[in-house]
């Protein structure tokens, strides 16, 4: 049966503010969550990057377009595409979160958002281990993205595809997207699932 509930789909499809509306649900109706979202930055309308913020309202930068100047960096970068992550920021935000979400008591149901567990945030290795110890913990329910499978396959991504208490949602474009009569309903489900456990 399933715990777990993630969504996946392509760039821009409305993961992350189906992520938001259902995270602003849980917590108006009481229930206990915690977690993180990814977040656009936008300069003069053009993309340059992406910030995490936290459920509890605290933000850094997750990545950054890379200046075409800084071509001899003396640390080691961590790339996607244009995009350096900046992997102490994400840790020092995130990590401390997750390991709060774990050593909570398992009387008490938690939800944790996780959105989203992709390239960028896999260059972290303590990341990898919280999520894991996250999806094993018997109070937390976890909601979050991942990436639609593309290219080389990521292994903590198809790990948690196969896993038997996670339920993926493929989430589609259609119509009127996120206005459309139907995103109520899969937000109003997506919180159902949630307090099922």
């Amino acid at each position: 049966m399933s715990k777990h509930v993630f969504l996946t789909g392509p760039p821009g499809v409305g993961k992350t503010t189906l992520i938001q509306k259902v995270s602003q649900a849980l917590k108006s109706s009481g229930v206990p969550i915690d977690g993180f979202y990814t977040q656009e930055v936008r300069e003069g309308g053009r993309r340059t990057g992406f910030d995490v913020v936290t459920l509890s309202g605290n933000r850094g930068p997750l990545s950054r377009v890379s200046p075409s100047s800084d071509s001899s960096a003396s640390t080691r970068e961590y790339r996607v595409g244009q995009y350096v992550v900046d992997l102490v920021s994400f840790e020092q935000l995130v990590l401390p979160m997750l390991r709060n979400v774990n050593h909570g008591g398992d009387t008490e149901k938690r939800i944790c958002v996780i959105d989203e567990i992709g390239k960028m945030e896999l260059f972290s290795q303590a990341f990898i281990q919280a999520v894991r110890q996250t999806l094993a913990g018997s109070g937390t329910v976890v909601l979050g993205t991942i990436p639609i499978p593309k290219g080389k396959p990521l292994d903590l991504v198809e790990e948690i595809r196969s896993r038997k208490d996670v339920k993926v949602f493929n989430v589609i474009f259609r119509g009127h997207g996120l206005l459309s009569p139907g995103f109520s309903a899969v937000t109003r489900l997506l919180i159902n699932l949630c307090l099922k456990y």
